[in-house]
């Protein structure tokens, strides 16, 4: 089974009605098995993978990362939109906002963070477009058609979890330039380059951070605003994949300039 575009995402933006000769996917990996629907969408095969696993159960700090990218690479995967609820850093991005992302500040401390281990050889990998900047003016362009409000260009900070950020961090990631702060972006944009993929991420911003209201945050006030603008990541998502096409004229495709030990690989699904 081959496909060329994914989704990666909570299990709200995943429709089965949206897509054609769908089919449950069990792909393994060196890291591990990974689970995932594969079905079309106007001719196109897109695979939709649920990033904390079907029923959300996997949380942010025990992801495996590795393998989700792995699998998409042996489907034959090659362009992928990703979403991620979000907290706030700016006034300015109030809860409801979707941000197209286009660069990253890391703070996780314990994730495998790289494909180039054991006898990889010493690799350093591009980051100056980690968000594929062609992706990403496909999603702004499609939000604009269908009259979707986007913030275009944000940094996304991501932190270890699963526990939210204290407000001391919050000021800090301010003071750094942040513009959202997330559990999830990375190593999965990291990998994706090494895989060279083309990969963007729109983030669904759910709340502000810690400190910047005066209510505390749950859990709770995080799904439900996710509820309430899912469809809209669903609607932009699928108006963008309908325009794309298997061409890629950025540099992603050349990223790590052949040197990736993902180059050539492809096949190992089972169903």
């Amino acid at each position: 089974m081959h496909a060329d575009f994914a989704i990666i995402g909570g299990t709200g933006v995943y429709d089965p009605k949206l897509l054609d000769d769908t089919t449950p996917t069990t792909i393994e990996t060196a890291f591990g098995e990974v689970q995932a629907t594969v079905g079309t969408y106007q001719g196109k095969h897109i695979v939709f993978m649920p990033r904390h696993g079907f029923g959300h159960s996997t949380p942010p700090h025990k992801i495996n990362y590795r393998a989700n990218i792995l699998a998409l690479k042996q489907l034959g995967v090659t362009q992928v939109l990703a979403t991620a609820a979000v907290g706030s850093l700016r006034r300015e991005l109030r809860p409801g906002s979707l941000v197209i992302v286009d660069s990253f500040l890391d703070f996780t401390k314990n994730r495998p963070v790289t494909f180039f281990e054991d006898n990889a050889g010493v690799v350093h990998v591009d980051m100056s477009d980690p968000y594929c900047h062609r992706l990403r003016q496909s999603l702004a362009s499609s939000a604009e058609q269908i009259g979707i409000s986007v913030h275009h260009g944000g940094t996304y900070v991501c932190t270890e979890g699963p526990r939210f950020e204290s407000s001391a961090e919050i000021r800090m990631f301010q003071a750094m330039g942040g513009s959202v702060v997330g559990m999830t972006s990375v190593p999965e944009v990291v990998l994706a380059k090494e895989a060279e993929m083309c990969y963007a991420t729109v983030c669904m911003v759910t709340n502000f951070g810690a400190g910047m209201t005066s209510s505390a945050l749950t859990h709770e006030e995080v799904l439900e605003e996710m509820d309430k603008n899912v469809s809209r990541i669903r609607e932009l998502f699928f108006h963008t994949l309908s325009h794309l096409t298997s061409e890629r004229s950025c540099r992603c495709k050349e990223a790590v300039g052949g040197q990736s030990p993902l180059v050539g690989v492809q096949g190992g699904e089972r169903h």
